[in-house]
């Protein structure tokens, strides 16, 4: 099976693009009505970025593994002679990643044996009956003018589901993305699936988003974001706002 989520805390920072709107919101604000421009008040001074620990020596590997790039041979399905990914049994692909991990699956101990004793009642295909197989999605996300799969099961007792992009590449099934998580959402937006994921903080959730990179023959995770999505809430005895004038410097030494 394909690497978990990391740990929360190892994360990469989230992607702020909150700032972006408003000055957006801003500038179409300051814009009068009879074509001239209007004072929108004072903004703040802008200010480049600090860098932190100059005297570091830069890492030249990465600290955990965390499988940026996953790919790999299906092995056991069929793939159409014109390599049409619309001719491969959905159905089959998912058979064959259980045959592949039957840890994962078989046996009464195994963490996700209901998907795998669900698997019987797919006769009809995906989306029917109790079938844990969830209807198939077409699109090229490669960019080479056939379509590619996107493809989902539930990992059964628990409530994560396994999302995966299937292409194909010299008349074999190619899976280029694998993940697993709690899902409040799955979207394909142009060449790039999006996924949308509760975070444990109340009124945020987390967007993560791959998109297919021909150099490496995958699908990156190229977006990590933590986004908020209820109401904020407003705190009684608010933080002093940031100075404009301050900049990121060491800390004075108390020793």
């Amino acid at each position: 099976m394909p690497a978990r989520r990391p740990g929360r805390a190892a994360r990469r920072a989230a992607a702020r693009r909150a700032a972006a709107l408003a000055l957006l919101l801003a500038t179409a604000a300051g814009c009068g009505d009879a074509g001239g421009l209007e004072g929108a008040g004072a903004t703040p001074t802008a200010a480049g970025p600090a860098r932190l620990w100059p005297e570091l020596t830069p890492a030249s590997s990465p600290a955990f593994e965390i499988g940026e790039v996953n790919t790999e041979v299906v092995k056991g399905v069929t793939v159409p002679r014109d390599d049409d990914i619309r001719g491969v049994d959905p159905v089959g692909i998912v058979r064959a990643e259980i045959a592949a991990h039957r840890g994962d699956y078989d046996g009464a101990k195994a963490p996700y044996r209901d998907t795998a004793r669900r698997m019987a009642d797919c006769g009809k295909g995906p989306g029917h009956g109790r079938c844990p197989v969830l209807r198939p999605y077409y699109r090229d996300l490669t960019g080479d003018g056939r379509d590619d799969l996107t493809l989902g099961f539930p990992l059964l007792p628990g409530k994560t589901t396994a999302v995966r992009v299937y292409t194909v590449d010299r008349h074999r099934l190619m899976q280029v993305m694998a993940w697993e998580d709690a899902l409040s959402g799955v979207e394909l937006a142009g060449r790039s699936l999006v996924i949308r994921s509760p975070s444990e903080v109340a009124g945020y959730e987390y967007r993560l988003q791959w998109t297919w990179d021909r150099d490496q023959r995958a699908m990156l995770l190229t977006h990590d974001e933590m986004l908020r999505t209820g109401p904020r809430k407003h705190s009684h005895h608010p933080s002093d706002p940031p100075s404009a004038s301050r900049s990121a410097s060491p800390a004075a030494s108390t020793g």
